[in-house]
């Protein structure tokens, strides 16, 4: 007697990687605001001065930065891992 199976093993894989990217965009983006918040505080403390509240300042930049990246990187695996690039 012949088993279909629904997925094969690179379909999983390749639907793996695309639940893990939507999983890093939403929890990336559900962290912004609070990251935000954090920066916020830090400069408005005052023991920040200088250059060093120029990079804080940049640290939600750089964390948005974070997120795009890590999610155009694992769309573009899960592209490869299916023969599309």
């Amino acid at each position: 007697m012949e088993t279909r199976r629904f997925f094969r093993g690179g379909d999983i894989t390749i639907l793996a990687n695309i639940i893990g990217g939507f999983i890093v965009i939403l929890v990336g983006t559900a962290l912004l605001p609070t990251v935000a918040t954090q920066v916020g505080v830090a400069q408005a403390d005052g023991n920040v001065t200088g250059a060093a509240d120029t990079l804080v300042g940049l640290t939600t930049l750089f964390f948005a930065l974070a997120i795009a990246t890590s999610a155009i990187g694992i769309a573009a695996q899960g592209l490869r891992n299916s023969g599309l690039i």
